[in-house]
């Protein structure tokens, strides 16, 4: 009656065992590291290596160990002491071409790592992660606006056949038009102030009698222009940190100009840096054949041309009008280039963005085209024993080609360094490009905001909660209580596991999900127990009560389970942050403490009394005879 066939016990093992290896992880803890990752294309090797460890031996700096793998390299250190030092040294030794950035490396044995098996992410609010403060350039969101403008401008003069010389940025700020003459610049100031009411415009005298007009954008407009700038930086990282996969990040704004990220428990902290804080976009030129080369770089730049920089350092010559922005690309995709094999970069615009490139493209057949990548670099450095922030902002051509055929939508980027860079600018361009600069003015690894002294106590709650039901159940309900325990101990086991496997963010309201369905299991046991010991006082054999215990039972598991599954299930699709954190925990051990409520503990008593025909007692509390 109360026997299991082979292969149930079989599964229930194996299940075990496998929730024991992937719950293992989680024992070893993590060590204080630098994480070394390249950038522009810089190879991470053992050259790399040995630079690093003979900058760290003059320094008297001992390495737990060095890791080098393919993308990055991992340094271990004792504490976070030497681990800060480090990063210091690390960075002067390297320079500009490399990522060096702080992180908590799991300690897992090889074995472990071979199988899969990796420690679930601690939270922010328990121990791991990444903070990050970040401040958006203003300033460079409003020099992008009056560079749109000058656009705008240009085109709608030619438009209505108003006649113009230049049409320029002041480096103080706004934008000057010089007109031909007074009777040009009164019809273009009508034609202007109709057309765009959010620009101010005043009339500049000179001494050469030029026609000129100084064009500002209005207060109300400039606010405008920030509030946006802030909204859609703080929208292109929610994609950024998506397309990184970090589990519950916190990005929200901090006053009228930062924003706050928090990844916890990420684990390639270096690259959450280099691609949060790269503001990556491109721009697409014609290239300037009519003039020379040779007397830009003398200094004899013409008007309305910029002199840029190929990767070979080659000097190249550029329109200054930007035929396409990068805020038109809707996708990105990385690949190889079949002409040259090559890594290349896939790019599709959207509906205006295509129009604008097919208009731009049609007359130019023939001619060559430019794709510059404009990247904007902070980075903090010593100065007259002062730390201080530095900015640079990087444009470079990554190539030039002669446009064959009208090009529409869909097109592609060569000449790319590598396929690694070549997937970083297709994730920066598919996330969006940010609206201005933003700047990292602090960064931290981040332990438990309660302290290390809290965590403990979060964790020994847990543990103390365990014990105090374990001993109930053990003087309760005797041998029962013992299988209820150890079916408690299994559970707990397999949602770890689960939550390791799936790497899931434990933060403290997912310790009290735990904490809760320690108390639910327990409870199916009780239920089964107590369904058994009614059976009994009905004059029930042994055996037959056990039975109907376990089959009577099953039933307002389910129901009280599955209510409460609903109710998880709903706190993650309308909850946010730390609530869904707690759902994900409380769904996963409703599932795992059905599984070791029933079948755990119905294979243990089945092993103990299933195999004895005549059983004439039961430890469960009672003393029942047959």
């Amino acid at each position: 009656m109360n026997r299991y066939p082979s292969w149930k016990y079989a599964l229930i093992v194996i299940i075990t065992l496998i929730g024991i290896i992937y719950a293992l992880p989680n024992i070893y803890g993590s060590d204080p590291a630098v994480q070394i990752s390249s950038s522009h294309g810089a190879e991470i090797s053992e050259l790399t290596e040995l630079q690093v460890s003979t900058a760290l031996d003059e320094a008297n700096i001992k390495p737990m160990t060095i890791e080098l793998s393919e993308n990055s390299l991992i340094i271990r250190f004792t504490d976070e002491e030497t681990q800060l030092k480090a990063q210091g040294i690390v960075k002067l030794s390297l320079g500009k071409n490399y990522v060096v950035a702080l992180n908590l490396a799991p300690s897992t044995p090889t074995w472990l790592r071979k199988l899969g098996a990796e420690p679930m992410f601690l939270g922010l609010d328990l121990r791991g992660g990444v903070h990050f403060l970040m401040e958006v350039d203003m300033d460079a969101a409003i020099r992008k606006a009056e560079e749109r403008f000058i656009s705008d401008l240009r085109s709608l003069l030619r438009e209505n056949k108003v006649r113009y010389k230049t049409i320029d940025r002041k480096e103080q700020g706004g934008v000057l038009i010089r007109f031909t003459d007074a009777v040009q610049q009164t019809e273009g100031v009508k034609l202007i102030g109709k057309n765009f009411r959010e620009l101010k415009l005043n009339q500049v005298e000179n001494n050469f009698g030029e026609a000129q007009t100084l064009i500002t954008i209005s207060e109300q407009s400039i606010r405008e222009t920030k509030k946006n700038a802030l909204q859609q930086n703080i929208t292109t990282l929610r994609k950024r940190v998506n397309e990184l996969g970090v589990a519950e990040p916190i990005i929200q704004q901090q006053g009228d100009r930062r924003v706050v990220v928090q990844l916890p428990g990420i684990q390639d902290t270096a690259r959450a840096k280099e691609i949060l804080g790269a503001t990556a976009t491109l721009e697409f030129r014609m290239v300037d054949d009519e003039h020379s080369v040779q007397d830009a770089v003398d200094g004899k730049i013409p008007a309305g041309s910029k002199l840029y920089r190929e990767r070979d350092d080659r000097p190249i010559l550029l329109k200054k009008q930007v035929l396409l922005s990068g805020d038109s690309i809707i996708d990105a995709a990385y690949g190889i280039d079949h002409v040259n094999g090559g890594p290349d970069v896939t790019i599709t615009l959207d509906n205006k963005g295509g129009q604008i490139f097919s208009r731009a493209t049609k007359d130019e057949v023939g001619k060559r085209m430019a794709v510059v990548f404009i990247e904007t670099k902070t980075e903090t450095v010593e100065q007259d024993g002062e730390m201080v922030r530095t900015k640079e902002t990087i444009e470079e051509v990554i190539n030039a080609a002669t446009i064959k055929e009208q090009l529409g939508k869909r097109f592609h980027i060569t000449g790319l360094d590598s396929t690694q860079e070549a997937r970083n600018l297709a994730l920066l361009l598919r996330a969006g490009a940010l609206a201005a600069p933003i700047d990292i003015i602090e960064e931290r690894t981040v332990g438990p905001s309660l302290g290390a002294e809290n965590i403990e106590r979060g964790f020994h709650s847990v543990w103390a909660g365990f014990a105090v039901i374990a001993v109930f159940m053990i003087v309760y309900y005797l041998m029962f209580g013992v299988t209820a325990v150890v079916a408690l101990g299994v559970n707990v086991i397999l949602l770890i596991a689960l939550l390791s496997m799936l790497q899931a963010t434990l933060t403290l309201p997912g310790m009290a999900a735990i904490a809760l369905t320690v108390g639910m299991a327990i409870d199916a046991n009780v239920l089964i127990n107590e369904r058994i010991r009614e059976e009994l006082r009905n004059g029930n054999t042994p055996q037959a009560s056990i039975n109907a215990g376990y089959e009577r039972a099953f039933g307002t598991i389910i129901d009280t389970n599955i209510t409460t599954l609903i109710a998880g299930m709903a706190l993650f699709i309308f909850g946010t942050g730390p609530i869904r954190g707690f759902a994900v925990v409380l769904c996963l051990g409703i599932l795992t403490s059905m599984f070791s409520a029933v079948m755990v503990s119905r294979s243990l008593v089945n092993l103990h009394y299933g195999s004895r025909r005549k059983l004439t007692r039961l430890a469960i509390g009672d003393t029942a005879w047959k």
